[in-house]
């Protein structure tokens, strides 16, 4: 079986990626530790054509062809010709790709197509208070179309975007996306700094961060040891200026200036270190389809605050392995951590239930094995 999967956010040494990056190196490394063939293609993250093996992972990086108004044109024509380059020497049996990347894709008789919903453009179009943009929302709907099955990383990113787009005929089922448990290790508490709360994902406004920050001062207050970091790239608003600095100048009240850390990128190797130290990850996004952030964290068995919104409930169950809030309250964010900050003993048990409830759901053998048998389907029909 050869799979190609049309991403350009394959991870790539000395380049940020995201969480759709991070989810297809753990999937795509292990596929191939199944006798799997994996294809990997994208436009590169430079100006220049590359190929690379990862594992046993291929990677073909296009060479960004850019002229406008065309430019979309010229990049499905290039990943088109590619995949007809690679179909060629190694036929493929699927190609799969996130929800706009069939849009103008030219199918190949012998190949199935297949979307994997991590959360499109409809999809979070209302979670950010935004109109459907015509030219996505068009894109999106024909690659819909041009798709043999669809299916999901929750129960809730394939049930909200079905009230946009009709797929319920092409309808597969859910399977979330593996934590990487080799990296993420059980954490040691006797590492824990008391007060510290740690954040990591993009430094943007659908990810809580502003509302965590202006949760802080009285956290503060309350408990003056309490320090905030955050790791993450930045964001950038349309105009080109930066979300942190937007932060920083408009958010921070001065008072607690000086214990707000923002640390920049980190590595995803480098993470466990700074939450294993964290008495509390707090990840407050307003919307997410399968947060692998999330699993990341209470995969160490962490006290963990994550989202009443979207796909939250399926992931923690609060007052169990976690908690949750209302990331979009300020109040709620607050209320929630101070309740943690005063139940140490809860937060351990919580952490304790959280280790054994992801390495019984979002073990990467188990869901590898998943993805396995639905391809196997697939493929078969």
């Amino acid at each position: 079986m050869h799979i190609c999967f049309l991403s350009s956010e394959y991870p790539k040494p000395g380049f940020a990626h995201g969480g759709v990056g991070t989810f297809l190196q753990i999937l795509a490394r292990n596929l191939v530790k199944h006798n799997i063939r994996v294809s990997i293609v994208g436009l590169n993250y430079t100006e220049d054509y590359e190929e690379a093996v990862d594992q046993g992972v291929f990677i073909y990086r296009l060479k960004p062809r850019k002229f406008k108004p065309i430019t979309w044109y010229l990049s499905f024509d290039s990943i088109n010709s590619k995949i007809k380059e690679i179909h060629q020497k190694n036929p493929i049996s699927i190609v799969e790709s996130t929800e706009l990347g069939l849009a103008f894709i030219r199918k190949i008789p012998g190949i199935k197509y297949l979307i994997r919903m991590n959360g499109g453009h409809h999809f979070f179009s209302e979670s950010e208070n935004r109109c459907i943009d015509p030219w996505k929302g068009f894109q999106e709907k024909r690659s819909f179309k041009k798709a043999d099955l669809v299916f999901g990383v929750s129960e809730y990113v394939i049930n909200h975007t079905l009230k946009y787009l009709d797929f319920a005929d092409k309808k597969g089922p859910v399977i979330y996306n593996p934590a990487n448990l080799e990296n993420f290790h059980e954490a040691d508490p006797s590492k824990i700094i008391p007060g510290r709360i740690f954040f990591a994902g993009t430094v943007c406004e659908k990810k809580g961060v502003r509302q965590l920050i202006l949760a802080f001062p009285k956290i503060k207050k309350l408990y003056p040891e309490s320090e905030l970091f955050i790791a993450g790239r930045d964001w950038h608003f349309p105009d080109g200026s930066s979300y942190i600095d937007y932060l920083k100048k408009s958010q921070i009240d001065k008072e607690v200036k000086e214990s707000i850390k923002f640390l920049g990128p980190v590595p995803n190797h480098e993470l466990p270190n700074y939450m294993e130290e964290a008495e509390i990850c707090a990840y407050p996004s307003h919307m997410e389809a399968m947060p692998l952030a999330w699993i990341e964290v209470l995969s160490m068995g962490k006290a963990f605050l994550g989202s009443s919104l979207g796909p939250g409930p399926e992931v923690v169950n609060d007052n169990v392995t976690g908690r949750v809030c209302d990331p979009r309250s300020v109040e709620s964010v607050e209320n929630v951590l101070l309740e943690m900050l005063s139940n140490k003993d809860h937060n351990l048990q919580m952490a304790k239930a959280a280790r054994e409830d992801v390495l019984q759901r979002f073990a990467i053998d188990k869901l590898v094995l998943d993805n396995i048998e639905l391809f196997k389907t697939v493929v078969a029909e």
